[in-house]
């Protein structure tokens, strides 16, 4: 069975992501008023994105390797 957590994971993580720099690039400006200009959203926004793509990329990179890897069967 080829299941990778990972892959899921790395979808979730992208789009959780880039709705949450979405927020924080077109979102009100007067809502980061109380935390000293900081936008969060954008910031931790993109931070799951760059998580995401990495899962991404390792589960990729994962497939890859197992797919070039020739199967041998114990043949006795």
């Amino acid at each position: 069975m080829n299941l990778d957590i990972r892959y899921p994971i790395g979808w979730m993580f992208s789009l959780f992501g880039v709705i949450l720099a979405l927020f924080g690039l077109l979102g009100d400006k007067q809502i980061y008023a109380r935390s000293l200009g900081i936008n969060i959203n954008f910031d931790a926004g993109v931070g799951l994105f760059v998580f995401g793509i990495l899962m991404l990329l390792l589960a990729w990179r994962g497939s890859a390797k197992t797919k070039a890897e020739p199967q041998t069967a114990a043949k006795n």
